[in-house]
Parts: structure tokens; C-alpha cells; sequence
């Protein structure tokens, strides 16, 4: 008869003692929605049926710049064009290591004109090694950096091939994971970096599949596990500076584990951005220099 092992929880391979934790300074790039609207659909939480609120998407963006701002991080602002609705979810537009920025390139044409917005923002900012992807990858929507990997999604987004081409751009080794949920459309809404120097994560198994869950059991046996009420709430696409973590406000859930772990969960209300299938993560982009 096999084995029954017991169900994941959200503190599963918890570390005994916790560690102490320490907020670093981060440089981060962001968009204002001042033109988002949902007019098509490009994942499964879009739906052009539902309206915007724009004024308060702009005062729930706000909040959450302001809010890093506080913390003691910088933030960039790229300028917002009429003609692209979705530039608010700025971590899609590149990945950052090093000073080293890997471009996007978008795998639908709503978004392809984004990727040009942000190189020229690299380009004008003092950035000098700036990579146009020849595969399509969509960012920090499907990179992830820890100290030891570049955790790369694909499945629905970014293409295979993009993860080769990072590998030898940044020299860093890619870990590819297989998405397989299509609410869970980008890696940064299924895993989350809590710890980059410690390498810590957060992730939902039930967006990855099995050969994916094994891996990443195998690379972060500590992980905090989230459980799927959070997971449904986007409570993976947060951000972390090493000790806060700025979270959606409906991930609950997580409050608790996070908390016993160290850190100090900050939930925030993007609840209008939510409606073009982004959080907290989605509309921030690390500037790792």
C-alpha cells in the first residue's frame, strides 16, 4: 500500500529558528495607470464586461508607490502612454541583474510596444548593456532572481528559449518551471522571492507541475507553501525588501506564516488592477544594480 503524505500547509518546512530579519534599500521602476482600462482579454482574470474605476486604480497605485517610498526605497517612474493600457504592470518590461537589463518581448501584439517604452527609459537613465531578446520573455513576469538561480516560468508566456538566452546574458543559472494553471499565467503570480540573499521563496504547487513542484521542493525545502485561497487572491504576486513583504490585502492567509518567518506582511488594495490580472509585483520592477 503507498504511503499517504500529508497535505501542504502554509508553514510546511518551516525553519526551526526563526531568522533575523533586515530590510535593504531597493530601486524600483514604476508606471501610474493613468490610461488603464480592461478593452481585451489576455489571461483569465480580464474581462473588458467589467468597468474601470480609474480614479481609484490611480489612488490604489499610488498608495502602494508611496508606501515603498516610506519604506526607504527609491522609485523610478516611467511615462505612461495612452496607447497601452496594461504599462502600469511595469515588471513586465524587463529584468534588471547587475546593471544589466534583458529586455522583454511580448508574446501579444496589445503589449509588444511596451517593451520599446522601457528600453528607451533604460537607454536615457545611463543603462549601457541593454539586450533585445530574440525569444519572448515578458520580464520580471517570469524571471525571479535568488542568490543562487534565475527562476524562469514558462507555459503560457515566455518562451523556453528565452531562458538560454538569459543564462548567458546574466551568467547566472535559469531553473525553467512548467506553469500549468492558466490563472497563474506568469511565475510572479505563483511564487514570490522573499529572501534573495537567502534564497527563500513562497509559491503555490498547485500552479506547476509535478515535475516542477519536485524541483522546486528539492531547491527550497523551507518554502513557505501558500495554500490555493491565497494563491487566488494574486497573494504570491507581492514584494519583499528582505524583511517587509507588500502583499494583496485579501491573502490572509499569509499574514500568519509570513510573520512567524520574520517578516513583516504589509497588505495593500489593488483590487481595480486586479481587474488586468496584476498586483503589487506585476507593477514593480527591480532596478538591481
Amino acid at each position: 500500500m503507498p504511503i499517504r503524505r500529508p497535505a501542504a500547509t502554509p508553514d510546511a518546512g518551516a525553519p526551526r529558528h526563526t531568522p533575523s530579519r533586515r530590510a535593504t534599500p531597493r530601486r524600483y521602476l514604476m508606471c501610474a495607470p493613468d490610461h488603464f482600462r480592461v478593452t481585451y482579454s489576455i489571461n483569465p482574470w480580464m474581462d473588458p464586461s467589467k468597468p474601470v474605476d480609474l480614479a481609484l486604480a490611480r489612488t490604489q497605485w499610488e498608495d502602494l508607490r508611496d508606501r515603498y517610498r516610506a519604506l526607504g526605497h527609491t522609485v523610478e517612474l516611467l511615462t505612461p502612454r495612452p496607447d497601452l493600457p496594461d504599462m502600469v504592470f511595469a515588471a513586465n518590461g524587463a529584468t534588471v541583474i547587475g546593471g544589466r537589463v534583458l529586455g522583454a518581448l511580448f508574446a501579444y501584439r496589445e503589449r509588444y510596444a511596451e517593451a520599446e517604452a522601457h528600453r528607451h527609459w533604460f537607454g536615457a537613465h545611463g543603462f549601457t548593456e541593454i539586450r533585445e531578446p530574440e525569444h519572448v520573455n515578458e520580464g520580471e513576469g517570469d524571471f525571479a532572481v535568488t542568490s543562487s538561480y534565475l527562476l524562469a516560468g514558462r507555459g503560457f508566456r515566455s518562451s523556453p528559449l528565452s531562458h538560454g538566452e538569459a543564462q548567458e546574458f546574466f551568467g547566472r543559472p535559469v531553473i525553467g518551471l512548467d506553469l500549468v494553471d492558466p490563472r497563474y499565467y506568469h511565475l510572479d503570480t505563483a511564487l514570490c522571492v522573499l529572501d534573495e540573499a537567502g534564497d527563500e521563496v513562497m509559491y503555490y504547487p498547485g500552479a506547476f507541475s509535478a515535475g516542477s513542484r519536485s524541483v522546486l521542493a528539492r531547491l527550497f525545502p523551507h518554502a513557505l507553501v501558500a495554500r490555493e485561497p491565497d494563491a487566488a487572491a494574486l497573494g504570491l504576486n507581492a514584494v519583499s525588501d528582505g524583511l517587509h513583504v507588500l502583499l494583496p490585502q485579501a491573502a490572509t492567509g499569509l499574514f500568519d506564516p509570513l510573520r512567524e518567518r520574520g517578516f513583516d506582511p504589509v497588505p495593500m488594495d489593488l483590487g481595480e488592477l486586479l481587474k488586468g490580472g496584476g498586483s503589487v509585483k506585476c507593477c514593480t520592477q527591480e532596478l538591481r544594480l
